[in-house]
């Protein structure tokens, strides 16, 4: 089998205030070499269904239109191919139901979006770092 890992990181946002922030952050820290963008949950469910291709780590907002993070999850959790991938909830809602599906989802982080600019750049720095460089996950086949 051939590894797979053209895309690094699959960002799912939908609010472009957010996006700039995270694409700052991630080029701040030279880790925006091969991101994928998904600006609603039907998008990232057909990028990750494109076996061609399989990211090391999904920063998934919750509040998505047309397909919800909370069903992405569902869907990459129950795949076979992408049930070990790493999947960071980047989202605004506090709200402890989302809090717990997803950690029964098998989500790795959850982490509320700092309101503050500098701190929002800060989180999304600190993920990406974690999760590219230092986090070993196992080896992903097509």
């Amino acid at each position: 089998m051939v590894t797979v890992q053209a895309v690094e990181i699959l960002v799912v946002e939908d609010n472009p205030e957010d996006l700039e922030m995270m694409m700052h952050a991630l080029k701040r820290n030279k880790l925006a070499n091969r991101i994928h963008v998904a600006r609603d949950g039907a998008e990232a469910l057909e990028f990750l269904a494109d076996k061609s291709h399989l990211p090391k780590v999904v920063l998934l907002d919750l509040k998505l239109p047309k397909v919800s993070g909370i069903e992405v999850l569902e869907s990459i959790r129950e795949d076979e191919r992408t049930r070990v991938l790493p999947v960071v909830v980047l989202t605004s809602s506090r709200e402890e139901p989302d809090v717990r599906r997803c950690y029964e989802l098998g989500v790795n982080s959850y982490i509320v979006k700092p309101v503050d600019f500098d701190a929002f750049v800060k989180a999304v720095a600190e993920v990406g770092l974690y999760w590219m460089l230092l986090n070993q996950p196992p080896e992903q086949h097509a």
